[in-house]
């Protein structure tokens, strides 16, 4: 029986099956295709889509409107503070409104109870562009990635070196026990991820043949990795007083050439993006001058190296999003 998922909220990887999550990675190939040769493919011409963006973003909005419009879909967005979400508007109202106008909503900001109470209400696809705890199109697009570089996801060394108990960290350990990769989370137990998740991963790695490690030893977490992995080291919405006491943290956990020699000699580097791996960027230029640190989670020489695959990487985004819009809208 084909895989069909039309219909589904699109909220964390955990919903979806290995079946259905290679589903999405095959239709994301066959959009790349389609789109570097110039082929035309509005198959949902006539739908319309909202974009709900509490925080900003370059990638996730770009690569949503760009595949809404590819798709031929009518595209509006919602930037922070234009809607009366939450203020003035119930959630549950807003989805009930927004639900009756458009084909499907995206929604990237905060709680993952906000994404999930308005798939509850808005009887249409709800699909999470962000939240503190999960970025499932952010996974598969990276799952794509690997995969172009290694033909295969399925014994795959990853490591992602950080705060592991991040949106990301979270995401691509669910993402790499659904598919096969070996994870290992690099990094201070204090900034391990959640026990529960955790837990519930290891199940689903037994189930695909995959291992979850978590460890503070550098070395020992990156021998042999075939992708090193990281992000900022604090996030959207967290407070400018935790770069301190996070960049005192996280330093030894620095993505920087000695480390990459430790993992494979096929190992590439990805990275989320944006990235502080210079000073040219205000926050960059500020952190140096405060801390005396030119260079944050990766060095520049990492991060513009030929194993670098960041660019890669963040293309991918458009293709796997368009998949995850064609597969639960049409």
């Amino acid at each position: 029986m084909s895989t069909n998922v039309r219909g589904r909220n699109f909220l964390k990887l955990l919903d979806y099956s290995p079946k259905e999550i290679r589903y999405f990675l095959d239709l994301s190939k066959n959009f790349k295709n389609m789109k570097k040769n110039g082929v035309l493919h509005p198959y949902l011409s006539g739908k319309n889509i909202v974009l709900l963006f509490e925080k900003t973003s370059t990638r996730t909005r770009c690569a949503f409107e760009v595949a809404g419009r590819d798709l031929g879909m009518g595209v509006t967005y919602l930037e922070p503070g234009s809607s009366q979400m939450g203020k003035k508007e119930s959630i549950a109202d807003t989805a009930k409104v927004l639900g009756r106008m458009f084909d499907g909503i995206e929604y990237r900001g905060f709680n993952q109870k906000i994404v999930e109470e308005l798939a509850a209400n808005s009887g249409v696809p709800v699909w999470n562009g962000l939240t503190d705890e999960f970025h499932p199109t952010q996974m598969l697009a990276d799952l794509l990635t690997i995969e172009e570089n290694f033909g295969t996801l399925k014994g795959v060394h990853f490591t992602f070196m950080g705060d592991a108990r991040n949106n990301v960290g979270n995401s691509l350990m669910v993402a790499c026990a659904k598919m096969g990769l070996n994870f290992t989370a690099c990094s201070p137990k204090e900034l391990f991820p959640k026990k529960e998740l955790v837990d519930s991963c290891r199940q689903i790695a037994a189930e695909s043949g995959s291992t979850i490690t978590l460890t503070e030893n550098v070395e020992e977490g990156t021998k042999n990795a075939d992708v090193i992995y990281t992000d900022i080291w604090v996030s959207m919405g967290e407070p400018d007083d935790v770069w301190e006491s996070r960049i005192k943290l996280l330093k030894p956990y620095q993505v920087n050439a000695q480390l990459m020699k430790n993992a494979s000699e096929r190992s590439i580097f990805m990275h989320c993006l944006p990235s502080f791996h210079d000073k040219n960027t205000q926050i960059g230029a500020d952190i140096a001058k405060k801390f005396g640190l030119p260079e944050m989670e990766v060095t520049d020489e990492v991060f513009t190296s030929k194993r670098s695959v960041v660019f890669d990487e963040a293309e991918n985004r458009l293709h796997t999003i368009k998949s995850v819009l064609y597969a639960t809208l049409c």
